[in-house]
C-alpha cells in the first residue's frame, strides 16, 4: 500500500485500538495509585527518606529520559515488537515489585519499571499512524487514546483506595499484570507491523546524553519541590543538577546535528506544526498540572477530606477532560484543527482564571472543582488535536520519534507543574501566613507551620489552623492565576503560528 493511500479502518483495527488503550490505562494508573499505598510500604520495607522518594519518581525519571530512545528504537525494529517486548517484560517487573523484600529492591524494579514503560507510549503513538490512515478516524483514535490516559489517571487514587483497604501494598503493582498478559498474547494477531522500518544505527553516546539529561532536569525539578514541601533549603544544589541536566541536552542537539543518523532527527522542529504544538503541551502541562497538584492538596489540607474522598472530588475534572478529548474530531470536521486547538487553551486559560477567582478557605468545593473542569475541557479539545498534529506532521519513517517527542514534552510539563506550582504556592503560603499568624504560638508549632498545610496542629490551635488554611488558598490562586497566563499565551502563540500563518506543505519524505 502507497503512503498516501486511504483506508477506512475496519472492525479488527478498532479492536486493536481497544487493545492499545490497556497499557494507556495502565500507564496513567501506575503514576497515581502508588501515593496511596506509600503509608503501609514505609510500614513494611522501612525505606530511609531518599529512598521512599526513589520508589515513587524514579519510575517517571526514566521514562522521561528514556522516551526518545525508546522512539528511535521502535523507528528501527518496529513499534509493535518493541511494545509487546516492553509489555512483557512490565508484566514480569510488576509481579516482582509486588514481592519485593527491602526498599533497595523495590527502588531497582521501579527503576526496571520505567525503562520498560518507556517502550510503551511512542509505540502505541506510533502504530495508530500505521492503522489509521483516515484523517478523520486518526483524531477519534488519538482523543479515545488520550481518554484512556485520563481515566487511569482518575482510576488510579480510587482504585488504590480500595485494594488498600483489603488487600497488602503489593496488590497494586498486581493490578495491572492482567492487562498486560492480554496485550502480549492478542497484540500478535491485532496490531500490525511498520514495514518502513529505518536501517540506521542506535547512537549510543546519544542514548546516553539524552537519558543523563533528562534525568538530571526532571531529578532537579522533582528535588525542588520535594525541598520546597521540607523546607530543606537545597534548592541550589538542585539548580546546579537542571543546570548540568541542560548542558548534557544541548549537547545532545549539537551532536544530532552532526550524525548522519541521529537519534531526534531535529528537523522534525523546523516544521511549525510539530514545534508549536510541542511547546503548547509543555506550557498547558505546567499550567493544568501543578493547579492540579496544589487543588489536590487542597482538599485534604483546607477542605479536610480523606485522599479517598479528595479523589471523589476530581472526577468532574477527569469527565471534563474526556469529553473536550471526545469532542475535538467531531468539531474538526468543520473546523480547521488549529483553530479549535487554540480555542481549547484559550477555553483553558478562562477556565483557570475562574478558578483563581473563586479559590478561597471558604469557597464551596463544588464551585471550586467545577470551574477547574472548565479548564479541564479547553485542554481536552487542544491535546487531541495537538497530538495529532505532531503525529500526522512527521514523515512516516519518523514517527516513533515525533510520539517520543510529544510524550517528552508532556512528562516535562507534569514535572515542571509540580515543581513550579509547589514553590510558588509554598512561597505564598509562608509570606501570608508569617503575616497573619495569630500571636502567642510557640515557636515549635511556627515553624511547624510554616514548613506546610499538612503540619499544622489540627486541634487546640483554631486560629493557627485558620490562618493557615487562608494562605494555603492564596498560594493555589496564585499559581491559578499563572496557570492561567501560560495558558492564554500557549492560546496566543498557536493562533499566531498555526491560525493566522498560511499553511505550510507537507515535509518532503526522507527515504
Amino acid at each position: 500500500m502507497s503512503e498516501t493511500t486511504v483506508l477506512r479502518a475496519s472492525r479488527r483495527t478498532w479492536a486493536g485500538l481497544a487493545l492499545l488503550t490497556l497499557p494507556m490505562v495502565m500507564l496513567s494508573t501506575d503514576l497515581t495509585v502508588l501515593f496511596f499505598a506509600m503509608p503501609a510500604i514505609s510500614t513494611d520495607l522501612s525505606p530511609g527518606p531518599t529512598q521512599a522518594l526513589w520508589i515513587v519518581h524514579v519510575y517517571g525519571f526514566l521514562i522521561a529520559g528514556l522516551l526518545i530512545s525508546m522512539g528511535r528504537l521502535g523507528d528501527r525494529i518496529g513499534p509493535r515488537k518493541l511494545l509487546l517486548v516492553g509489555a512483557a517484560a512490565f508484566g514480569v517487573l510488576a509481579v516482582l515489585a509486588a514481592f519485593s523484600t527491602s526498599a533497595t529492591m523495590l527502588v531497582v524494579i521501579r527503576a526496571l519499571l520505567g525503562i520498560a514503560g518507556a517502550t510503551l507510549m511512542p509505540s502505541l503513538f506510533s502504530l495508530l499512524r500505521v492503522m489509521f490512515t483516515d484523517e478523520k478516524q486518526r483524531r477519534l483514535a488519538i482523543a479515545i487514546m488520550m481518554s484512556a490516559f485520563s481515566v487511569g489517571g482518575a482510576a488510579g487514587p480510587l482504585l488504590g483506595g480500595v485494594l488498600l483497604e483489603f488487600f497488602w501494598w503489593g496488590s497494586v503493582f498486581l493490578v495491572n499484570v492482567p492487562f498486560m498478559v492480554l496485550l502480549v498474547a492478542v497484540g500478535p494477531w491485532l496490531l500490525p507491523e511498520r514495514s518502513d522500518l529505518e536501517s540506521a544505527r542506535l547512537d549510543v553516546a546519544s542514548v546516553l546524553l539524552s537519558v543523563a539529561g533528562m534525568l538530571a532536569v526532571v531529578y532537579g525539578l522533582q528535588e525542588i519541590a520535594a525541598d520546597t514541601d521540607s523546607g530543606a533549603g537545597t534548592a541550589w544544589l538542585h539548580l546546579a543538577i537542571m543546570a548540568a541536566g541542560a548542558g548534557l541536552l544541548a549537547w545532545f542537539v549539537r551532536r544530532q546535528g552532526r550524525l548522519r543518523d541521529p537519534l531526534f532527527d531535529l528537523s522534525l522542529l523546523r516544521d511549525r506544526r510539530i514545534a508549536a504544538p510541542l511547546t503548547s503541551v509543555l506550557l498547558v502541562g505546567i499550567g493544568l498540572v501543578g493547579t492540579y497538584y496544589l487543588l489536590t492538596q487542597f482538599l485534604q489540607g483546607v477542605a479536610g477530606l480523606s485522599a479517598l474522598h479528595a479523589a471523589y472530588w476530581t472526577l468532574p475534572y477527569v469527565a471534563a477532560n474526556i469529553a473536550g478529548f471526545l469532542a475535538a474530531p467531531a468539531l474538526a470536521g468543520r473546523i480547521r484543527p488549529a483553530i479549535i486547538a487554540t480555542g481549547g487553551t484559550a477555553i483553558g486559560a478562562l477556565g483557570l482564571g475562574l478558578t483563581a477567582v473563586a479559590t478561597s478557605a471558604s469557597s464551596s468545593i463544588p464551585s471550586i472543582m467545577g470551574l477547574f473542569a472548565v479548564a479541564a475541557v479547553g485542554q481536552g479539545m487542544a491535546f487531541a488535536l495537538l497530538s495529532d498534529m505532531i503525529i500526522s506532521s512527521a514523515p512516516a519513517e519518523r514517527a516513533g520519534s515525533a510520539a517520543a517527542a510529544q510524550e517528552v514534552s508532556g512528562e516535562l510539563g507534569t514535572a515542571a507543574g509540580i515543581a513550579i506550582g509547589g514553590a510558588i504556592g509554598l512561597l505564598v503560603y509562608r509570606t501570608q501566613l508569617a503575616r497573619t499568624m495569630p500571636d502567642g504560638v510557640p515557636d515549635s508549632e511556627r515553624e511547624s507551620a510554616l514548613n506546610g498545610i499538612h503540619t499544622v496542629p489540627s486541634e487546640g490551635a483554631d486560629d493557627l489552623l485558620r490562618a493557615a488554611q487562608d494562605a494555603f488558598a492564596a498560594g493555589v490562586a496564585t499559581f491559578a492565576w499563572v496557570a492561567a497566563a501560560l495558558m492564554a499565551v500557549s492560546a496566543i502563540f498557536l493562533g499566531w503560528t498555526l491560525v493566522r500563518a498560511p499553511r505550510q506543505p507537507a515535509p518532503v519524505r526522507r527515504r
